[in-house]
């Protein structure tokens, strides 16, 4: 393989909480390694049924806020057909229809093409897996 395609897996230990995690420095630190100041595109990919990835503001509450969106929009209760697991795990499976598990971001110089207040985040409601996969992706 050409170093103008670069992969890697991560490995992101969730816990049994609901959690949106900050991977911007992960992010950052694999285009450090890989994309020696290119151009590009980064793409992020969680391969789980019931995960997420989010460009968003992190730190502020906004984490929070999207949790608390998310369970407006999809609660943990019984109407979902899918039952399987803790209760309400059926709306995990439809998270990723709201928060798709994918993202590619322009990649500068090597570096991110965030704006000043966007990190890369992935989401996850699922309380019956404590970790997930999140594979990097950097086409150059």
């Amino acid at each position: 393989m050409s170093d103008a395609f670069t992969t890697r897996v991560l490995d992101v230990a969730t816990g049994s909480t609901e959690r949106v995690v900050d991977l911007t420095r992960d992010c950052e630190a694999f285009l450090g390694e890989t994309a020696a100041g290119r151009d590009g595109l980064l793409n992020i990919y969680v391969p789980h049924a019931t995960a997420g990835i989010a460009i968003i503001e992190t730190g502020s509450g906004s984490d929070d806020d999207l949790l608390a969106a998310l369970h407006a929009l999809l609660p943990a209760d019984d109407r979902w057909q899918h039952r399987h697991g803790s209760p309400g795990h059926g709306r995990d499976h439809v998270l990723p229809a709201i928060v798709p598990p994918h993202a590619t971001l322009p990649v500068l110089g090597g570096r991110l093409g965030l704006g000043t207040w966007q990190s890369v985040c992935l989401v996850d409601t699922n309380r019956d897996n404590p970790s997930r996969k999140v594979r990097l992706s950097f086409l150059g």
